[in-house]
């Protein structure tokens, strides 16, 4: 039976450097939830913590509603999926997914028709003969996730199980991942750097940086409505801008460079006039053709195309703003624009200047120095 999760006030130390310094989190029973994060923000470290592997410093981590603290990783009962597989090499796919039940000293009769069915959940079952020196990574990967599984563990724990595993390969793994939790119905933990495969999979996903969680939120929430610049710009791609907004009418009006003005309508009641920076995705801007009778050219902002990459059914331009007073991502010489082909009239090329006016519904305004939303509805916390 799988279980919630509840972290209060962890603190991880190794020696004098604190890693984790108050971390809170409450994992629901049966979810996905995902730790996003870039290399040395914690996030192993945390799952390590849970797992046991790892000693916490202060605080508490609690399965339902006993304290495991002090309980060893061996009485926990979770699952653990790692990076490098870690299977038997010497052990056929059967004998290497049945190992933890022997351990357990399940009956021969449990064990076998326990081992059969999460073979056949895995799609491994044609192979439970074989030695993982004749398996792809793939299926060696599916053999650790189904030893994991077998015991029915209160928690499953995977540290970036797909991160040796070919572009290709990751793709039907994130699938074979998400089928197998939604049939077995695992509270998992599941840890990754990669933000493409957090989005794919999680229920929820968590993002940290400096061992401090930044946000947390469904994965729609988390990509369209991010905290804080951090979030922004680590899930997916951002472009950020200097701005400043000035109460108008019923919202507010925003000011980016020397002539982009735009009206905001879902500015945060409360908002003050100032400076704030501005985030704006590459697929947030609205192109206005040259010939079109758009009369609000003040919504726009005029950019020369200085680079494309063409990726089928899209385009990546880099674009340099015609606005010199146009600071673009936080001090880069150019912003993204992604261009869908299948809507396209034209692929445009270097040189060529557009007209491009951010899509004031999708933008995302923070406070100047980044760490706070500025729109209505968004939370930290979801």
């Amino acid at each position: 039976m799988s279980v919630p999760i509840s972290i209060t006030g962890a603190v991880k130390k190794y020696g004098e450097v604190t890693v984790i310094p108050d971390l809170t989190v409450k994992i629901r029973d049966g979810e996905f939830f995902t730790l996003l994060g870039p290399s040395g923000c914690g996030k192993t470290t945390l799952l390590r913590m849970i797992a046991g592997f790892a000693s916490i410093e202060d605080g508490e981590i609690a399965f339902e509603h006993e304290v495991i603290n002090n309980i060893p990783a061996h009485k926990r009962n979770i699952g653990m999926v790692f990076q490098n597989y870690a299977i038997f090499p010497h052990l056929t796919v059967r004998q290497n997914v049945e190992y933890g039940l022997k351990i357990r000293k399940v009956e021969k009769s449990e064990r076998d028709k326990r081992v059969d069915e999460i073979l056949d959940v895995v799609k491994i079952a044609e192979y439970q003969d074989r030695l993982p020196e004749h398996l792809s990574g793939g299926q060696q990967q599916r053999v650790a996730l189904a030893r994991a599984v077998v015991i029915h563990p209160s928690v499953l724990l995977m540290d970036e199980p797909l991160s040796n595993l070919d572009a290709k390969l990751r793709v039907e793994m994130r699938g074979a991942i998400r089928e197998i939790k939604e049939k077995v119905g695992i509270t998992t933990v599941y840890v990754t750097h990669d933000q493409e495969e957090a989005l794919a999979i999680s229920d929820r996903i968590a993002v940290m940086k400096n061992g401090v969680i930044q946000q947390i939120g469904k994965p729609e929430q988390i990509y369209a409505r991010p905290y804080n610049v951090f979030v922004s710009t680590f899930i997916g791609r951002s472009n950020c801008f200097a701005g400043r907004i000035t109460p108008k009418d019923f919202g507010y009006m925003l000011r980016i460079g020397r002539e982009c003005t735009l009206m905001i309508n879902n500015i945060r009641a409360g908002s003050l006039e100032g400076e704030v920076l501005v985030s704006v995705r590459p697929e947030e801007f609205i192109l206005i053709p040259e010939s079109s009778s758009f009369e609000n050219l003040s919504e726009c902002i005029r950019f020369t195309v200085a680079k494309k990459v063409f990726l089928g059914t899209q385009v990546i331009y880099e674009l340099t703003p015609d606005d010199a007073d146009i600071t673009a991502d936080m001090g880069a010489d150019t912003i993204q624009w992604s261009q869908d082909t299948g809507q396209a009239e034209k692929i445009y090329e270097l040189g060529e200047r557009l007209l491009l006016k951010p899509n004031t519904t999708k933008i995302n305004v923070f406070s100047q120095d980044g760490e706070m939303s500025l729109i209505q509805g968004v939370q930290q916390y979801g």
